[in-house]
């Protein structure tokens, strides 16, 4: 398994998920409004989800693929959201972006300072050359996220997820190494 100390910026602490995350993760996770807006996240949360998704996430980081961090306020300790650096290929030197942050926090600059700070993981401690993310077409608000933070929108693949009984489009942006 990778170790390494805390990710830090100056408001926030991204630390590897662990099992002692699993009541914060579940009462967060379980908010309409953050699964609304997530691609896989459903709602309502089961019951005993967060513990499988944890278990999951630490079985990933130690085979190499995913690496799922809980965001921390220094402010205020207490997980408040996730990100997640996960289907890694490393014969291609890429990975997926993944990440939710409690709804109260948003537009506050919090989810740019752990993005910057995932992206640094991503490109010098894996080594890798891309990153793409995903967002809903309707949640705009990703979409600025990852304009602002030097990603690239690569197009609109049209009902390519399905959220209840509707299929979503989503836009796909990616940022390579050489533009960060």
């Amino acid at each position: 398994m990778l170790t390494h100390a805390p990710v830090e910026t100056p408001r926030l602490s991204l630390r590897f998920l662990s099992l002692a995350d699993a009541p914060s993760l579940q009462t967060a996770a379980s908010d309409r409004e953050v699964a609304d807006m997530m691609i896989s996240l459903p709602h309502p949360y089961p019951e005993g989800e967060a513990e499988r998704y944890i278990q999951a996430q630490i079985a990933a980081a130690e085979a190499g693929r995913s690496f799922a961090f809980a965001i921390e306020r220094k402010a205020e300790p207490g997980l408040c959201g996730v990100i997640e650096i996960g289907s890694i290929e490393l014969e291609h030197a890429r990975a997926e972006l993944r990440f939710w942050l409690a709804v109260a926090l948003g537009e506050q600059g919090y989810m740019s300072e752990a993005l910057q700070a995932i992206l640094r993981f991503g490109f010098e401690n894996l080594n890798l050359n891309r990153i793409d993310a995903y967002h809903l077409v309707r949640n705009p608000a990703s979409g600025k996220l990852f304009q602002d933070n030097g990603f690239v929108q690569e197009g609109v693949l049209r009902q390519r997820v399905r959220k209840g009984q509707v299929f979503e489009d989503v836009k796909l942006w990616s940022i390579l190494r050489e533009d960060w």
